[in-house]
């Protein structure tokens, strides 16, 4: 299908090359550096230590899932504000034993005593972003268990060595996580046991600065030692307990105790020949999904990496998913989700209906489907071929900015984004799991692994796996392009606490687009602005080249991470 734009801004042998230069000498002149090649096992994570202990892990005979485990563990260590014993996880494993997909639904609910009924009590018409209220149960440690139960090949206690050493001995912060960290300490400051614990003399670790958080490694050796069962009704599951109770939250022991993960199946849809594998909800995943199935029609290879109609389209589309999204994505074991016809090519063809070609749409709207922040992830690939797909948070920035005293982690805010009006799907209910924004993606080929891959970001996550796909499908780029190019993020669509969209809503733009595309996109209608760095997303991937016999690893320069292999 072709796109008659009117006013056409024509970016003559523009490319996605000559977007920004590193002046290489071979490749993508705008590649940050060339992708990772091995023959082994591979691990890209947000932060090299994470990387180098999922590396030691495979080398010593473990899984990828063992590895992935030892590689989250480090990054709640290393990168605290982003993820930890205190949130929740999903994964999609491609076991190469069975060859097939599994995925692992680790999100914590609501309190039982978490109702709408309570928070009107409270004054309150909306879940605090920040605080005690905004708890939900962390679901981290048992996804670890189910994991490794299913997966696992080295002994539960080994995966936790490298965590445990640099919680104890100290490690040197890196730089950008010493920028968030530093952007977030005027908060932590506000709660005496946020500050003790991540604030030492008072102020947040420099670059190069090395933190040591010795109640962190003793969390972490009491898990090694005794399992899921050390948070969810040991020691650590008491001290949660004891300071809600001082703290008048809602959660209680009873909640932790009576805490499970649950396996899922993934879901695709086919775009160009491949087949792209998300979770359903609670989390955003299946809007990846309706993305692509509305772009499908559409040559943007011709279009080309950049231009105004391929962002325009891109945009127009997001703004329909992400109101679908608003409306219908909840906890599918309390609200009805027709996931299978939100994903699926009829209903894209009926939405398509509303996209404008040649203008900004001011009032998107949810679809009839009935009728017929800060994350990490990581992906690991093992020598026997098994690859897991893996992304763990806290939500915000150190989660709800509150550590129990002597746990050496915050715990989550992921309860804030509950609606708290009746009607909604994702409204609050005891035992209910939020909707969730962290998403891991999958792709596969002709029925055999082809991508591991993740985007972390908030809302940017569905909107940016959607770009990072069309990079790598589309326009034929390497893991490493593909997530060095440029990013739009679309914000202001509804959003499932209820919040309606913003008019049409605000596009940024990160440097490095073709020259005009901001004018371009104004001229059809949308409200476009120069983005600060950061808000784009953090991406990691693996490519798995069955032909050649090698794995190509990725890791986004917006990160302090890496990607190595073997």
């Amino acid at each position: 299908m072709s796109i008659g734009f009117m006013g056409t801004v024509v970016l003559l042998g523009y490319t996605a090359a000559h977007l920004f230069g590193h002046d290489r000498p071979a490749g993508p002149l705008h590649k940050s550096r060339s992708a990772v090649l091995a023959r082994q096992g591979m691990a890209a994570t947000s932060q090299p230590l994470a990387t180098e202990a999922a590396l030691a892990v495979l080398r010593a005979g473990g899984s990828a899932v063992d590895a992935a485990i030892a590689a989250n563990a480090v990054l709640g260590v290393v990168e605290p504000m982003s993820c930890g014993l205190g949130g929740d996880l999903f994964a999609i494993v491609w076991d190469a034993q069975t060859r097939r997909l599994y995925g692992l639904n680790a999100s914590g609910a609501a309190p039982a005593r978490a109702t709408i009924a309570e928070f009107r009590r409270r004054g309150l018409d909306r879940i605090p972003t920040y605080g005690p209220l905004s708890w939900s149960v962390p679901g981290c440690v048992d996804g670890w268990s189910m994991l490794h139960e299913r997966f696992g090949r080295l002994p539960w206690s080994k995966l936790f060595d490298e965590a445990i050493r640099h919680a104890e001995d100290g490690f040197p912060v890196s730089e950008l996580i010493a920028a968030e960290w530093q952007a977030a300490a005027p908060a932590l400051a506000e709660v005496p046991a946020t500050a003790a614990c991540f604030l030492p003399h008072g102020v947040a670790p420099a670059t190069g600065d090395v933190f040591r958080n010795p109640d962190l490694a003793q969390s972490l050796r009491r898990i090694a030692q005794n399992g899921r069962d050390a948070f969810y009704s040991g020691p650590i599951a008491q001290a949660i307990a004891d300071y809600a109770r001082q703290t008048d939250a809602l959660l209680t022991a009873e909640d932790l105790a009576g805490h499970r993960g649950e396996w899922v199946d993934p879901v695709s849809t086919h775009y160009r020949g491949y087949d792209v594998w998300e979770l359903p909800p609670p989390c955003q995943g299946i809007a990846v999904l309706q993305i692509l199935n509305l772009i499908e029609p559409y040559d943007l290879k011709a279009l080309g990496f950049g231009s105004p109609e391929l962002v325009h389209l891109m945009v127009e589309a997001k703004k329909l998913a992400y109101e679908d999204r608003a409306r219908y994505y909840a906890d599918p074991r309390f609200a009805e989700v027709p996931v299978a016809r939100l994903i699926s090519k009829p209903y894209a063809r009926q939405r398509a209906s509303e996209l404008n070609l040649a203008r900004a749409s001011q009032k998107p709207r949810a679809g009839d489907p009935t009728g017929s922040a800060d994350t990490i992830y990581l992906t690991v690939a093992d020598p026997q071929g098994t690859v897991v797909s893996l992304i763990q948070s806290n939500f915000h920035g150190f989660g709800s900015h509150h550590v129990v005293p002597g746990l050496g982690f915050p715990l989550q805010n992921r309860g804030t984004l509950f609606a708290l009006d009746p009607s909604h799907a994702n409204r609050l209910e005891p035992g209910k799991r939020p909707f969730h924004t962290i998403i891991p993606a999958f792709v596969t080929h002709q029925g055999e692994p082809w991508a591991s891959l993740g985007l972390m970001g908030g809302d940017m996550q569905a909107q940016g796996h959607a770009q990072v796909l069309v990079n790598l499908i589309d326009f034929g780029m390497d893991v490493q392009e593909a997530g060095d190019a440029p990013r739009w993020r679309h914000d202001g669509s509804s959003d499932p606490t209820g919040t309606p969209a913003d008019g049409g809503g605000i596009v940024y733009l990160e440097s490095g687009f073709p020259p005009g595309l901001a004018e371009a996109l104004r001229a059809r209608g949308h409200r476009v602005e120069a983005a600060s760095p950061g808000g784009f997303g953090g991406y990691q991937a693996i490519r798995i080249d069955r032909r050649r016999g090698i794995l190509i690893g990725g890791s986004d320069p917006r990160k302090d991470g890496l990607a190595a292999g073997f």
